[in-house]
């Protein structure tokens, strides 16, 4: 019988690692990938149920390489959790032209040869869900975080029209949209007070990597093309979206809220 594994991208820290180190608890085969093998070998040992993978998923020699992988031990695939991301805050009049190739290959390129890559292998197989993290971001402008919007807009577009052309090859394919989630992400917005702070301007109590792995789950069983965490400010960040003229009403408020959390989370 052939072996079903779980890939998870971005494992080494934040979402990617509390998913994973989950998934370990319930006993499934992983193959954990990461640019920071470091960080893999810190918290996982490899054995018969985990694979540690360092590799940059934003090349599409990954992806060959992992496919590779998967056909030497045929192995046939179950889920992609792409949770690998970066975000480096700036106005547009500020940052660096490197900071585009930075975040569109991490965040776009490397969820989308994911998707790619494994959706036509799942299509094969006739069964499997790719799972990609957006953010709600990817819903509504955030200024200060133009490029990061850009990128996870992106990703979400991509999700969503994969997820209809693969669907009668009984592939899924799903889009998660959190709001700001307490990983390493957010202590390095702390370090960009002006150009983050609307997205502190949500629940003083943000979200935790345990209630995005809840949710995961629970798509696992029940999939969905998208969903939002909490679906509340999904639907805010959907109306700011749509109508971007109603969003500016409100933005004095909201930079205000926000440069206060950031105050009291520093």
């Amino acid at each position: 019988m052939d072996t079903k594994l779980v890939l998870v991208t971005g494992a080494g820290s934040g979402i990617g690692l509390h998913l994973a180190k989950t998934l370990q608890e319930k006993g499934l085969s992983l193959l954990l990938i990461d640019l920071n093998l470091n960080a893999l070998r810190k918290h996982f040992s490899e054995d018969e149920k985990i694979q540690l993978f360092q590799a940059d998923v934003s090349k599409a020699e990954t992806w060959n390489r992992i496919l590779q992988t998967i056909s030497f031990q045929k192995a046939q695939v179950s889920h992609l959790f792409n949770c690998a991301g970066v975000i480096r805050p700036g106005f547009v009049r500020d940052f660096e032209l490197s900071d585009i190739d930075y975040h569109l290959d991490i965040n776009t390129k490397g969820s989308i040869l994911g998707i790619k890559t494994l959706a036509d292998l799942m299509k094969n197989q006739g069964f499997g869900h790719v799972i990609t993290i957006s953010s709600l971001a990817g819903l509504a402008p955030v200024s200060g975080l133009s490029l990061y919007c850009a990128s996870k807009f992106a990703i979400r577009g991509f999700s969503l029209a994969a997820a209809a052309e693969f669907r009668q090859f009984g592939v899924k394919i799903s889009v998660v949209c959190p709001d700001l989630v307490a990983t390493p992400m957010l202590d390095l917005q702390l370090e960009y007070p002006d150009e983050a702070k609307l997205s502190f301007s949500g629940p003083i109590k943000v979200l935790e990597p345990a209630d995005v792995t809840e949710a995961l789950l629970r798509l696992m069983e029940k999939p969905k093309d998208m969903i939002c965490i909490p679906e509340s400010r999904g639907l805010l960040s959907k109306i700011a979206g749509i109508w971007p003229a109603v969003g500016e009403l409100f933005r004095e408020k909201l930079e205000k809220k926000g440069s206060k959390a950031i105050r009291e989370l520093r």
